[in-house]
């Protein structure tokens, strides 16, 4: 095997180990915030234990997108050089970075680039 194909091999693992992880984090932080959410749910209003648990379940599936992201663009840019293969990666990164956008405003109230609106409870 020469150095390029083993690169790419090792390069193409790398991907799919950074896109697992993703997956791992989302699963984790989703049983976490549910957890968290039973906890909370005796001891505060039930609308504010809802609203904590949706804000860990949306920012662990923002953490987790941006990892299945980066494994996306790892495994495309080094292993699957194409232009098929560089379109649906803008596609992937495209829908994927929406959806970051949405968590994100969904989950802190504002867009990213204003200021802070709400306190942290």
């Amino acid at each position: 095997m020469s150095a390029v194909q083993h690169f790419k091999q090792l390069a193409e693992w790398a991907g799919m180990a950074i896109e697992v992880a993703g997956v791992v984090i989302i699963v984790i932080g989703a049983l976490l915030a549910a957890a968290r959410y039973v906890g909370h749910y005796r001891q505060l209003s039930s609308d504010d234990a809802y609203e904590r648990l949706r804000r860990g379940l949306g920012r662990s599936i923002m953490v987790g997108l941006e990892f299945l992201v980066a494994g996306d663009i790892v495994r495309t840019v080094v292993v699957e050089q194409s232009f098929e293969s560089l379109g649906l990666l803008a596609i992937v990164v495209a829908i994927r970075t929406f959806l970051s956008l949405s968590l994100y405003v969904e989950v802190e109230g504002r867009w990213p680039w204003q200021a802070t609106r709400r306190a942290e409870p």
